[in-house]
């Protein structure tokens, strides 16, 4: 865990000094009308945070996530490009703060945050990432609406269902279902072209990650418009491919966690190499992903029997 925490820190501080370097230039938000009313907000030129999401119209205005905090001044050029309205209800798809990592400054501008109960819950328990400790989260940090299963907004002609999918990225994930604009906002639950980060320190799994993955795909079909949390816009067939392969993974992984073989032996075989080409990145390298599976999967086993209902 050490290890993974360390590289988490590392990774977070090459990032803010890729900030520092590139500041104004290069990095921005490009807008993307992906349906009438209904935008996507996609980082360029560096690591922004995730995707953002933006419903529009005179009922109101949502937006889904709200980057890192050193992304403010390009999210909020990006947000005006697309509305003159305030933002009204701010969605957090997850805890991470590269989503969330400007609730406070929308919060103080009025917007009501919304976002899954555990969610909240970690904040207030965990606090949130400080240098190498975790401090208390700001009060205007916190959701004030939260849900368990599922909510709804009805808003500018759109039914924005907001759906919990359980210990998928993190144990607090939602994703935003828009009807009739056939458009779903992923959150971290999909890495476009990727190798996911499930968050297993926080609630994630392999195996509800695989779920959540396949219940989006149930929502969708070949008009679906999917906003993933990092990635360009994909359609059901790209879902449909990182599904397939991480399916695969863990069978992959399974069968050696069966056989026995400890962590490090798993890695030493290198049994992704073959995804390594598509899908291995920066953050979420062949390795971490062997790693993370591994960690992610002999935690359930270890589990199993301890899962299994009771009847009295």
């Amino acid at each position: 865990m050490n290890k993974l925490a360390t590289l988490s820190a590392i990774t977070a501080l090459s990032f803010s000094s890729l900030m520092a370097d590139n500041h104004e230039q290069s990095m921005k938000f490009s807008a993307q009308e992906v349906s009438p009313g209904i935008h996507m907000l996609m980082g360029v030129g560096g690591f922004t945070g995730g995707n953002v999401g933006v419903l529009v119209g005179s009922d109101g205005v949502i937006m889904i996530d709200d980057a890192m905090p050193s992304s403010l001044e390009i999210l909020q050029q990006a947000i005006v490009s697309v509305t003159d309205r305030p933002i009204d209800y701010l969605i957090n798809t997850h805890v991470h703060g590269d989503h969330t990592g400007n609730n406070v400054t929308f919060k103080q501008q009025g917007a009501a945050i919304v976002a899954h109960e555990n969610l909240r819950q970690h904040l207030l328990n965990k606090g949130i990432p400080k240098g190498k400790e975790m401090v208390q989260a700001p009060k205007d940090m916190l959701p004030v609406i939260t849900f368990a299963s599922s909510m709804t907004f009805h808003l500018n002609g759109q039914d924005a269902a907001l759906v919990h999918l359980p210990h998928a990225h993190t144990d607090g994930d939602a994703i935003i279902h828009f009807s009739p604009a056939n458009v779903i906002h992923t959150g971290d639950i999909f890495f476009n072209g990727m190798f996911p980060f499930i968050d297993v320190n926080s609630g994630g799994s392999a195996q509800g990650y695989l779920a959540a993955q396949k219940a989006i795909l149930e929502r969708s079909d070949a008009k679906t418009q999917i906003i993933p949390g990092h990635g360009p816009l994909a359609k059901k067939a790209d879902l449909a491919a990182a599904v397939s392969m991480l399916e695969d993974s863990i069978e992959i992984v399974e069968r050696l966690i069966a056989a026995g073989k400890t962590e490090d032996e798993v890695v030493k075989l290198n049994p992704l190499s073959k995804y390594h080409d598509k899908w291995n990145w920066g953050f979420i390298t062949t390795e971490r992903m062997t790693r993370q599976l591994y960690k992610s999967l002999s935690h359930n086993n270890q589990h199993a029997h301890n899962d299994t209902p009771h009847h009295h």
